[in-house]
């Protein structure tokens, strides 16, 4: 017979009754034994009975049986538990929620569909869920909602869906990589990706000038002309003015909007006055554009200066022309925009750097407070929904929970109101599913913020 073992502490002895209390449950169990027993405890002994009274620490049990025990000084080697007799419970009567079939033939709508998911289960429930936290967000006009971004999204066709958002109020703030934000412009200026012929080797789409993500492509010309984009923005820009992600991508979406028709990410937050962070800007095509920008503005002098020296010499003197970017600006003035609302509600796509910046906003005030003795409220978000096929048990930031991010200040708990969703799922697959639902909700309930 298999012996489970568990550390017991003597209660009581005597030289016929042994009493001990089983410390390795949660909560000990007290176990009386009557029957023959040698002088000796420090020497193993066999039992020869076998049914104790007692309970265990998970179920409630008026017997516990013992099919054969061992008794030494520390450790009492027990068989099997018997599970006993159960109780037989209507969830009902313990306030369980009730689910329900999804019946296809009632569903008339993603409305629908998407309130259905929710009296399911698995990741359809979770679905389900994060449509209504979502909703919650956007329907509470004190919230202000931080939208973060990473992935290539722009490139996947989803960057009329974060237009969409900013131009239905359902955000007031855009975190985003670099380089999603780059692939929109192309998309924005009239640029056209192309999906991915698996015929065509890596060599062969580097010759082309062929970027490829994944099973899409990216045209390297596309990237020159967005690189023009950005020139003429800069043209007519104070060059004195200390540049942030926020003052570029606001002046980028100026331009979008007197020089092309079409939607944009930037035009939208632009005309909405949402404002638009790039914490890791220079990891992508636009923090690569203003450095060759500010680079160009010494080409000439440097040439010059060199008379007739490599152009590796050239490069390197030019390298110490650079922008007047502080990204301190962008995290100050995130700061507070978020301190300033009554609520918060975050909505990530993936994760990464645009997730953590966003969500740093509370420790970053309570670091203030600590260090430099201030009594600011500490801002925490109440809502909370993330679309991210990472898990949390690898360890990254992309798969934290948000009941891991309670630990660091950053959110509200449950108990406090608290409302969180979290979809493991390829965000190209569910994004589009909740965003014509809140759609249809907006329209049928006459619901804006725009």
């Amino acid at each position: 017979m298999r012996l489970n073992a568990y550390v017991m502490e003597v209660v009581e002895s005597t030289s016929r009754s042994l009493k001990v209390a089983l410390i390795a449950l949660r909560h000990p169990i007290l176990v009386h034994w009557s029957g023959l027993m040698t002088d000796s405890l420090s020497s193993r002994t066999r039992i020869p009975r076998g049914m104790f009274r007692g309970t265990t620490s998970l179920t409630p049990l008026s017997l516990v049986v013992y099919k054969e025990c061992a008794v030494s000084p520390f450790t009492l080697l027990v068989g099997r538990l018997s599970m006993g007799a159960r109780e037989f419970h209507d969830g009902a009567q313990d306030g369980l929620e009730a689910l329900e079939p999804l019946d296809p033939e009632q569903i008339e709508s993603f409305d629908g569909l998407l309130t259905a998911m929710r009296k399911t289960a698995f990741g359809g429930r979770n679905l389900g869920e994060a449509y209504e936290v979502l909703w919650a967000m956007i329907e509470d006009p004190d919230c202000f909602v931080v939208l973060t971004l990473s992935g290539a999204m722009t490139i996947a066709k989803m960057g009329k869906i974060i237009s969409s958002m900013i131009d239905h109020g359902m955000v007031q703030c855009v975190v985003s990589t670099g380089a999603l934000i780059a692939h929109g412009l192309t998309e924005s200026v009239g640029k056209t990706h192309y999906r991915h012929h698996s015929s065509m080797s890596d060599e062969e789409l580097f010759k082309k000038g062929y970027n490829r993500v994944y099973d899409t492509l990216e045209m390297e010309s596309n990237l020159n002309y967005v690189e023009h984009v950005v020139s003429l923005t800069m043209k007519r820009m104070n060059q004195d003015q200390p540049l942030s992600s926020e003052t570029l991508t606001r002046e980028l979406g100026k331009t979008l909007a007197e020089e092309y028709d079409g939607a944009g990410i930037l035009k939208s937050a632009y005309v909405k006055k949402v404002p638009v962070f790039i914490p890791a800007f220079t990891d992508s095509e636009m923090g690569l554009d203003l450095g060759t920008w500010a680079m160009s503005r010494e080409l000439d002098r440097a040439r010059a200066q060199l008379n007739g020296e490599g152009d590796l010499e050239v490069l390197r003197a030019i390298q110490r022309s650079y922008p007047s970017f502080n990204p301190y600006l962008d995290l100050n003035s995130y700061a507070s925009h978020v301190i300033s609302a009554k609520r918060r509600g975050i909505f990530t796509i993936g994760g990464g750097v645009p997730r953590n910046w966003s969500q740093q906003v509370g420790p970053y005030i309570e670091i203030c407070n600590t260090r430099l003795g201030l009594n600011v409220q500490p801002p925490r978000f109440q809502y909370g929904v993330r679309i991210c096929p990472e898990p949390d048990y690898w360890g990254g930031l992309s798969g934290c929970t948000y009941q891991e991010g309670i630990s660091w200040g950053k959110f509200v708990p449950p108990k406090d109101g608290g409302r969180f969703a979290e979809v493991l799922s390829d965000a190209t697959v569910v994004w589009p599913l909740l965003m014509v639902g809140l759609l249809e909700r907006m329209k049928a309930k006459g619901t804006s913020r725009t």
